[in-house]
């Protein structure tokens, strides 16, 4: 009999929560994905692509142009001139990004650091390894990093410390001064880090994203991941890049040519061609998904639940201690698709283990004017 490398493994609360959506008809604020029209200007360029032929395989580190418009884009935005050739790689999305930086790092025995709630991808990488996850619960209610436990948290084993920011389902922020404590803590350590970045343009309220390519000395001990779909409202594409120093790229292009080779060519250029084009789609998306998460939240706010707006992401947290505490947060997902026709994920589901007392659901914002307008009347109805 075949024993499973993953027993815990299931299928996916994003799967089966956007499942019972579609059976129920339900608003779906659960899975992480735009309801609304990507940039026509995008859409016509992959279509251009497609017919002017260029549907063979791309080079397995990304079109030479795609790579060179990331370069321009961090150049730009964070200060770091890194070289397109041997710090950027195009992947069929973050997520196959986030596996292949796992593999190049983690040997059988070692340990890597995830703080929760964190993205459920994170775990399973690093058990395929050979791994083990050692899980640092951030602070509530300010999902900050407690620096003492991080620092116990710390063995000879550790090899890895994954960091997320903004942060998925949390919304919350790591500051310069995060980083910079964080530098001082691994700094005389063989340490490596993994800086999950695909909600960098989504800031709000007049904060600046602090990301780990604008900080040289983390830099040099970092995979940098980010994510076209996110950025571009094309998450059905799963396109994403990782950007590192060359001699860790060297090591993530070693197992991603045996994972997935390349990202699909039509798109990789239509990605280009945007990104030369269309410079301001960048600068424009936090006042974008601002207006999103400002419309939800007014709604929202005469509703029974409680919430603080989020700081970055697409997503919003809210408490519904004051409607059911009888129910747990996965019961009380349930709870809301089939009786009350709005879909939420539960946040227990990012957590190795859960505080008892925790009453949270996240919503994605991420959806028409209608679609929030509509969830929020449901929602105040509760």
């Amino acid at each position: 009999m075949l024993q499973s490398k993953l027993p815990n493994v299931g299928t996916t609360i994003f799967t089966r929560m956007s499942q019972l959506a579609a059976q129920t008809g339900a608003l779906n604020l659960s899975q992480g994905f735009p309801d609304f029209a990507s940039p026509p200007a995008l859409l016509a360029a992959a279509v251009q692509h497609l017919g002017a032929g260029d549907n063979q395989y791309a080079p397995m580190t990304g079109l030479p142009r795609l790579r060179e418009q990331v370069a321009v884009k961090i150049a730009g935005l964070y200060g770091r001139s890194v070289c397109a050739e041997a710090e950027v790689t195009i992947l069929p999305g973050a997520t196959e990004g986030i596996f292949c930086a796992v593999q190049a790092l983690i040997r059988p025995g070692d340990e890597a650091i995830v703080f929760d709630p964190c993205y459920d991808s994170y775990e399973p990488s690093v058990e395929l390894a050979g791994g083990r996850c050692v899980h640092v619960p951030l602070t509530l209610p300010s999902f900050a990093i407690d620096w003492q436990r991080l620092n116990d948290a710390i063995t000879p084993r550790t090899r890895l410390i994954f960091i997320n920011s903004p942060h998925n389902p949390s919304g919350a922020l790591l500051s310069r001064a995060d980083l910079d404590q964080l530098a001082a803590l691994i700094r005389d350590r063989d340490i490596y880090l993994i800086s999950d970045e695909v909600y960098e343009h989504l800031v709000f309220d007049g904060a600046q994203h602090a990301s780990v390519l604008a900080h040289a000395e983390l830099y040099a001990r970092a995979f940098v991941v980010s994510s076209f779909g996110k950025t571009y409202h094309v998450t059905g594409w799963k396109t994403g890049y990782v950007v590192a120093p060359p001699v860790l790229t060297a090591e993530l292009r070693k197992i991603h040519q045996y994972v997935a080779f390349c990202a699909v060519t039509p798109l990789q250029h239509a990605l280009a061609d945007f990104m030369q084009q269309h410079p301001e789609h960048i600068s424009e998306l936090p006042a974008f998904y601002q207006a999103k998460r400002d419309l939800f939240c007014d709604q929202l706010a005469g509703s029974r639940f409680s919430f603080t707006r989020a700081p970055g992401t697409y997503f919003q947290l809210a408490d519904y201690s004051a409607i059911r505490p009888d129910l747990d947060d996965v019961a009380m997902a349930e709870w809301l698709t089939r009786e009350h026709g709005v879909a939420a994920i539960p946040v227990s589901v990012f957590y190795q283990q859960a505080p008892v007392e925790m009453r949270l659901v996240r919503f994605c914002f991420a959806k028409r004017e209608e679609t929030l307008l509509a969830a929020g009347e449901r929602l105040c109805a509760i």
